[in-house]
């Protein structure tokens, strides 16, 4: 059985619904209390075992790798305060994993910034975390997948059940149920009308997946928004092996959109003890 080792992140998008904040400054960047999104997404994945990150990136998108590198005028700066606590920080964030980077001329979807991590993943199970999706939780969310695809050696699906026509914006799968947490997949749907859903079980930014995919995204064309979708290609490999999904224990939050960026800064900052009881305060005094 072999171990998943690597990550894709793909971190190439132009962070439209951002700007003008995103005109310099990397959508996956945008600080979450005082973390930058990726990172939230970065350190679940260490946590969960994986040793290699693969950050698929796009123009004017240096200060991602800037941020998992060391910073010598900086960390000597903190030495020089005595600010062992900060620079003991920056270095647990340089020595996390090992860091490629990747660079996508255009941005083609999600499914061609996946197969641009193809070279470096090669033969191997590996993960794809989008750094929009934040998931609280106790156990890593992607550590919870890792059980699931240990058990049945085959790809694994996060998934969360959304109520209503948001169901819509995601892509979407049809199953049998295992367990309350397990579903084996029969089918998946990118972004259906809400009356054409096949269920109430959306897909979110975790996968693992298997090489065998790669192939199939290379003949994969333009499907929703003109994109090659992540969603297509696996449903053409769902006809040749199982899929499985995970409906994990933790919240998402969608960092992506504004409004959830601002629900998900304030719930990580209330779980703060240095903010929690001030902000709880201030939040009592507003005329909601």
């Amino acid at each position: 059985m072999q171990k998943v080792r690597k990550a894709i992140f793909p971190a190439a998008g132009l962070g439209t619904r951002f700007l003008p904040a995103t005109k310099v400054i990397p959508k996956e960047m945008l600080t979450l209390v005082d973390k930058p999104l990726i990172q939230y997404g970065v350190e679940e994945a260490i946590s969960s075992g994986i040793e290699n990150i693969v950050i698929i990136t796009g123009r004017g998108k240096y200060a991602l790798e800037d941020h998992f590198d060391t910073s010598f005028e900086l960390e000597q700066t903190l030495l020089e305060r005595g600010k062992e606590a900060n620079l003991a920080e920056l270095n647990k964030l340089t020595s996390l994993a090992e860091f490629s980077y990747v660079r996508q001329r255009k941005a083609l979807g999600l499914g061609h910034a996946v197969l641009m991590g193809k070279n470096l993943i090669g033969n191997e199970p590996f993960a794809v975390i989008l750094p929009d999706d934040i998931v609280d939780s106790q156990e890593p969310c992607l550590k919870q997948m890792m059980e699931v695809y240990e058990k049945y050696q085959a790809p694994v699906i996060a998934v969360t059940e959304i109520e209503g026509p948001n169901i819509s914006r995601f892509g979407v799968i049809a199953h049998e149920k295992i367990t309350d947490q397990i579903y084996k997949i029969t089918d998946m749907v990118e972004k259906p009308p809400f009356e054409q859903a096949p269920s109430k079980l959306a897909i979110i930014g975790r996968y693992i997946l298997t090489p065998d995919l790669f192939p199939v995204l290379e003949q994969t064309g333009k499907g929703t928004g003109g994109e090659i979708q992540l969603t297509d290609a696996m449903r053409k490999l769902l006809e040749k092996r199982p899929f499985y999904a995970c409906k994990f224990n933790g919240k998402r939050h969608d960092g992506g959109d504004k409004l959830g960026f601002l629900i998900a800064t304030i719930e990580f900052a209330l779980k703060r003890k240095e903010f929690a009881n001030d902000l709880k305060e201030y939040l009592r005094t507003l005329s909601l």
